[in-house]
């Protein structure tokens, strides 16, 4: 039952980003054919409330989407069960959330 529950959040992580990225990548092409620098690109997402929430939902969904598929690989490929597998995927899902939540607030903050 848990690695139904698991493979569903996944692919709902999944949907979820799909809009994401394509928003993140148009933004990136229209940033690089503009000609903006960085410091352009940060006067105009720093204290974005909307920026911040855009990023931020798109770091949660990665977090639980990769964090879920690494889990997968260890338990393949690692043989990790139990206690041990749920632990490392839940600490790789963590320090993604922790390293994305820097990322956002560097740039929004």
């Amino acid at each position: 039952m848990m690695e139904f529950r698991l493979y569903m959040a996944q692919r709902l992580s999944a949907l979820v980003m799909a809009p994401f990225v394509l928003v993140h990548i148009g933004v990136m092409i229209y940033a690089i054919q503009g000609g903006l620098s960085a410091a352009e690109i940060l006067g105009r997402t720093q204290g974005s409330a909307l920026w911040f929430a855009f990023y931020g939902m798109f770091v949660i969904a990665v977090s639980i989407h990769a964090a879920i598929g690494l889990r997968t690989i260890l338990l393949e490929w690692a043989g990790l069960r139990g206690t041990l597998l749920n632990a490392a995927a839940a600490l790789i899902g963590v320090g993604l959330f922790a390293l994305g939540a820097q990322a956002v607030l560097a740039v929004t903050l």
